[in-house]
């Protein structure tokens, strides 16, 4: 009888064991991603996401969980992924998505801290009530775009000094779009060159508005920041490859992907102040105590094999305000 007994309760023992190994591993605070793009296309930014958090002194696995909720471009689904995210019951969730994300976090709870980072002023969008002091159960960081499409225009005409007709997508789902646009049209009238401007939300659209740009003879393509673009950007420089349109984007991932160049805020930088913040909330920081931080940076990134390509060569005077050239 005493074996049996012993027996079982060696038995009944290792059966425990992996029962309270999970009980510890769900003890672990969890971080939930929400992200509009897929985990491919997203993985530059989760990166620096990531080494925030580590260096607040958290490991996935060892002592955080993070839960990731990808829409893979489908503006649809991020209200359905924030609400599933929300009963993982994240201690603080990243939107990774620009506007759209955050506003899907928003519905989906106002008392779990959402870390953002967006292109437009929270405050003027209504999501914090003050950068120093945000309140309530948001902050971040964020860029301000819109300036910087007309130096982004310059830098294009300072490549291509003949260009008459500049093409933009625009994302009408974006709520910075208006402004960016009209800023765009404002500084283009200015210079002499006509903006041609077409509507951009799904992977159709795009392919139309690429093939309009070629029959009005398009000299080149300006991207204005967007975060359904930036999930886009390999399908977008391989349209613009196809069809040979030079084009400036917001970002430096555009022209690691092929893309000619590049002038804006380096996102990663944002993520990375993203990543640190979360890594304060799991310290035991307020979201509402932490002051919403201003990118400052920026960077003019520019692909020489992409310019050869085009047939383009890049002047001196360019070349010496360009942080990095991309063989």
């Amino acid at each position: 009888m005493r074996r049996r007994r012993f027996i079982g309760l060696i038995c009944g023992t290792a059966i425990a064991w992996p029962f309270v190994s999970r009980a510890q591993q769900k003890a672990m605070p969890v971080v939930g991603v929400l992200g509009l793009a897929s985990p491919a296309e997203n993985a530059p930014y989760t990166a620096w996401f990531i080494r925030g958090v580590n260096e607040a002194g958290f490991a996935e696995g060892r002592n955080v969980i993070i839960e990731y909720r990808w829409a893979n471009g489908n503006y649809d689904r991020l209200r359905e992924l924030a609400f599933d995210l929300v009963r993982a019951h994240p201690a603080l969730i990243f939107a990774s998505g620009g506007t759209p994300a955050l506003r899907a976090a928003m519905a989906a709870t106002s008392s779990i801290p959402i870390i953002f980072s967006l292109g437009d002023d929270p405050v003027k969008l209504g999501v914090v009530s003050s950068m120093n002091h945000p309140g309530g159960n948001l902050t971040g960081a964020f860029f301000t775009s819109a300036p910087l499409g007309a130096k982004r225009l310059e830098i294009l005409r300072e490549l291509i000094p003949k260009a008459r007709m500049v093409a933009v997508l625009v994302n009408p789902n974006s709520e910075a779009a208006n402004a960016e646009r009209q800023q765009l049209e404002t500084v283009a009238n200015a210079m002499g060159v006509q903006i041609l401007a077409l509507n951009a939300s799904k992977l159709p659209d795009i392919e139309e508005a690429f093939t309009i740009f070629v029959q009005r003879r398009a000299d080149a393509l300006l991207i204005p920041p967007d975060a359904y673009f930036s999930a886009q950007r390999v399908h977008i420089v391989g349209l613009a490859s196809r069809y040979a349109i030079p084009a400036v984007y917001f970002e430096r991932e555009f022209v690691a992907a092929g893309g000619l160049m590049s002038y804006g805020v380096p996102l990663r930088d944002s993520c990375h102040q993203a990543g640190i913040y979360a890594g304060r909330i799991l310290d035991g920081a307020k979201a509402a105590d932490l002051p919403v931080v201003q990118a400052t940076r920026f960077e003019l990134v520019i692909s020489s094999k992409a310019a050869n390509a085009l047939g383009i060569p890049i002047p001196d005077k360019l070349l010496a305000v360009t942080d990095e050239v991309i063989e």
